[in-house]
């Protein structure tokens, strides 16, 4: 299997969990708030249709098609208008619709972005609100968000989601976001790369960078998958950085595109 093939897989696996778990909710179910301030339930899925719905948009206008190159220029224009309601007033609007709308929108939407993903062009970079992406590491962020929301809708409902090596996808894109965190906040990335170790849910050892670095991050993958989609506080998380530049990095950690969130405040 591929790398697009595997990372599509493990995406429709993830999808599919969380629809079991909302599919069967009733209507004041939906309205659950969610840990996201000013969002329910019916928020955070629909935050995951307008998300799919704009991945395949920028897959479509990667492949060459002129309309959706055409559609995707003005929404881009919308979100530099508005970079901080941009993304809310669309999942807002789409949370509007009645529960079986909203998981019918969300079941084309998610079957659109896995066949328009095959078709992109190998080495195409797909345009997007950060640093363009390939349709691997596309897949990879459509993976990080689903598994984040999910955690979302899972603790407003006062469920345990369910932990697998799955999570890897985010941790991979934790690492690789680094530098991207530190320039999203206006500071200088550390020069030198870091070793990540890190315990995977099933006990394996993950790890990341140069053997020797200087500094480095160690504890459990899903701490660091839950801190850098900010579901967690760091003071909250067994992660342990040795070195001034690991230790700032933990502070700013971030895998997605967009302003800085608040984040989580610890338990404590």
């Amino acid at each position: 299997m591929s790398l697009l093939e595997d990372l599509l897989a493990d995406l429709r696996t993830e999808g599919d969990l969380l629809h079991a778990v909302v599919s069967g909710l009733d209507t004041d179910d939906w309205a659950t708030p969610t840990p996201a301030p000013g969002w329910s339930v019916a928020t955070q899925v629909a935050h995951l249709v307008w998300t799919d719905e704009v991945a395949t948009l920028s897959a479509r206008s990667a492949a060459g098609d002129a309309d959706a190159q055409q559609a995707w220029d003005a929404l881009v224009t919308g979100a530099a208008a508005d970079p901080e309601g941009f993304v809310d007033a669309g999942a807002h609007e789409i949370a509007a619709l009645a529960p079986p709308a909203l998981l019918a929108r969300w079941g084309t939407a998610r079957d659109d972005l896995s066949r328009t993903l095959r078709e992109v062009p190998a080495g195409t970079k797909m345009p997007w609100f950060g640093p363009p992406m390939s349709a691997s590491s596309m897949a990879t962020a459509r993976f990080m968000e689903t598994w984040a929301h999910s955690l979302d809708v899972h603790e407003a409902l006062g469920r345990e989601p369910q932990v697998t090596d799955r999570v890897r996808h985010v941790v991979f894109l934790g690492v690789r976001t680094r530098d991207f965190a530190f320039a999203t906040r206006g500071l200088t990335p550390p020069a030198d790369e870091l070793r990540v170790q890190l315990t995977a849910p099933s006990g394996e050892t993950w790890t990341f960078g140069p053997e020797d670095a200087a500094q480095s991050v160690t504890g459990s993958a899903l701490d660091l998958a839950r801190l850098v989609t900010q579901r967690v506080h760091r003071d909250d998380t067994d992660l342990v950085a040795v070195g001034s530049d690991a230790d700032r990095w933990l502070d700013v950690a971030q895998c997605f595109a967009g302003p800085p969130g608040e984040g989580r405040q610890p338990r404590g």
